[in-house]
């Protein structure tokens, strides 16, 4: 397999540089064996196990407080894969997961992760002072003159794959990244990263027309990894602002394109009907196109090209409502897309005829394949991808929402609310879905606590406020420095407790949600910073530290009035 093109492809940028000289990606510390008193016990025995088969079972034992490990397709991959890292003897004498007993190992990495948590103060600043020395040994590069900041340094750790949703893959081994699977990208007349003792690169090259400094594939999903700048550095804002740039361009043609795949759906060409549906499909649901999986790929996950007969729907009217159209299916990572959407009648009569005659399993757009559709696009504007439909959709409804839900009168806390909200009508429109939190009911437990205890509070603030302004009307008396403590006081409980009635709303309604997908590579900065700058908002209550710093090329580009 030539990954080199692959690898070109998939991480191609307009930003080129001309010098980039770093030290390579800082490796995994090599394995510790468990300490003595620590065992693992097979049919409630003791069993010493060889190193590379302890190393794999103190994955499963660290992980053994996680539902993951109680579902089926992850012990049987785990099981699997862990037979494969025992010696001929072992996989003799260890045959069934269930009479495995990780309790112990489990144990021992829960009073090491507490002791860490509890080490002295001395002995915190101590490893806090090695992790910066680290950082600056590994973390920074020279990038045209310049010293960059990249963004991940250190190669991930071996263990088991998660995944995201039921992903058919979890609780495979994610193998240990070795120097001699590692391409290095740096210029040619710099000094080449120094591989660690005893070992090698895989290659070494010079390629300015990307911005990766070290790639190599990982063997899960045979997918490139990459060590890339910060997305603070100087280059990825600009690549950053190039994205936000072409989405803006669709802005200007959006209209005629839409226009033409309309007219489209009346075409007498199969072919070009079902292009015109795929794009209404890319354009009102954000749906991905749906690449060609990697060879050994088993997920089933599917994009608007690869739609099946089986993930589409079509209803009957209901509820004052026609042309239903249930979509269900795996999207990336394993996530389902599960939508009812009304659509046009023109593409509910095309999807009829496209289903006729047709098994569960057949292709839906069956006259159509990725790449001509991504040609398509390319002709309809020079760079436009699905991707730069999902960013202006994104865009655009965020910008739409806000002014909806923003009042200039509301306070900061409730203006905040309505960001949250106008995020999540992004991160629906995405199909950016998250696991509800193992703490999320305790938590919400313990801020209604928080908020009964602070509307008592603000109770009994009002009755010593009404109190005291009786006795000044049966004396006559001005209002004395005491009485207006009790005003301040009462007017500040009230503001904390809407700050925390807000709280749980927001963390109600978002539950199921996550915001930071679309926030930070499908949202135009640019919107929310001079929606914060407009409706005097700080700009922490919506980016944290290192986001602003990723944004910073934003700031002074965004005026009050600024339009996507």
């Amino acid at each position: 397999m030539s990954v080199g093109i692959q690898w070109e492809e998939t991480s191609k940028s307009s930003v080129k540089w001309r010098q980039l000289e770093h030290k390579g990606p800082y490796f995994t510390p090599a394995y510790e064996p468990l300490p003595d008193g620590v065992h693992f016990l097979y049919d409630g025995k003791p069993l010493k196990l060889s190193l590379a088969a302890e190393e794999v079972a103190t994955f499963y034992g660290k992980m053994l407080h996680l539902e993951c490990t109680s579902k089926e397709v992850f012990r049987r991959n785990f099981f699997s894969d862990w037979r494969k890292e025992m010696t001929p003897e072992e996989r003799r004498l260890i045959t069934h997961l269930d009479k495995c007993d990780f309790t112990e190992i489990h144990k021992h990495f829960l009073e090491r992760a507490e002791a860490r948590r509890t080490l002295p103060r001395e002995q915190k600043q101590k490893l806090k002072e090695e992790a910066e020395k680290l950082q600056q040994e590994f973390g920074y590069c020279v990038l045209d003159g310049h010293r960059e900041k990249i963004g991940n340094f250190k190669t991930e750790p071996p263990g088991l794959f998660r995944g995201r949703g039921d992903h058919p893959k979890m609780g495979m081994l994610k193998r240990r990244v070795m120097p001699e699977d590692v391409v290095i990208n740096c210029s040619r007349d710099s000094k080449i990263p120094e591989p660690p003792a005893g070992h090698q690169w895989k290659e070494v090259r010079s390629d300015n027309t990307v911005m990766w400094l070290a790639a190599w594939m990982e063997n899960i999903q045979n997918s490139f990894k990459y060590v890339i700048l910060n997305p603070s550095s100087k280059p990825k804002g600009e690549m950053d602002w190039q994205k936000y740039e072409v989405a803006r361009r669709l802005k200007g043609v959006v209209d005629k394109i839409r226009a033409q795949y309309q007219a489209d759906w009346k075409s007498p060409e199969m072919k070009k009907r079902q292009l015109a549906v795929a794009l209404y499909f890319i354009d009102k649901l954000a749906l991905r196109t749906g690449n060609e999986k990697e060879e050994g790929e088993t997920a089933d996950t599917v994009g608007c090209c690869s739609l099946r007969v089986e993930h589409i729907r079509l209803h009957a009217p209901a509820g004052g409502q026609e042309h239903i159209v249930e979509l269900d299916f795996l999207g990336k990572d394993s996530i389902r897309y599960k939508n009812h959407v009304t659509v046009e009648k023109l593409v509910f009569q095309n999807l009829q005829h496209f289903m006729e005659d047709k098994d569960p399993r057949d292709d839906l757009f069956d006259a159509l394949t990725t790449s001509s559709l991504n040609k398509h696009l390319q002709d309809l504007m020079e760079g436009l991808t699905a991707k730069v439909f999902r960013t202006y959709n994104a865009s655009v409804t965020l910008q739409e929402q806000l002014r909806v839900l923003t009042r200039a009168e509301d306070s900061v806390t409730c203006k905040v609310l309505a960001y949250n909200r106008a995020n999540r009508a992004v991160a629906v429109l995405c199909n950016h879905q998250r696991a509800v939190p193992k703490t999320f009911e305790k938590s919400m437990q313990t801020l209604q606590k928080k908020i009964e205890t602070k509307k008592a509070q603000v109770a009994e603030a009002q009755v010593e406020l009404q109190k005291a302004e009786t006795d000044l009307k049966m004396r006559g008396d001005s209002k004395p420095k005491s009485f207006l403590q009790k005003q301040r006081r009462l007017l500040k409980l009230e503001e904390q407790l809407a700050r925390l009635c807000a709280k749980a709303t927001d963390k109600e309604e978002n539950k199921q949600v996550a915001l930071g997908t679309a926030k930070l590579n499908y949202l135009d900065p640019r919107i929310s910073i001079a929606w914060c700058k407009r409706f005097g908002v700080p700009v922490e209550k919506i980016y944290n530290k290192t986001q602003r710093e990723r944004f910073a090329w934003a700031f002074n580009q965004a005026g009050e009035d600024f339009e996507f």
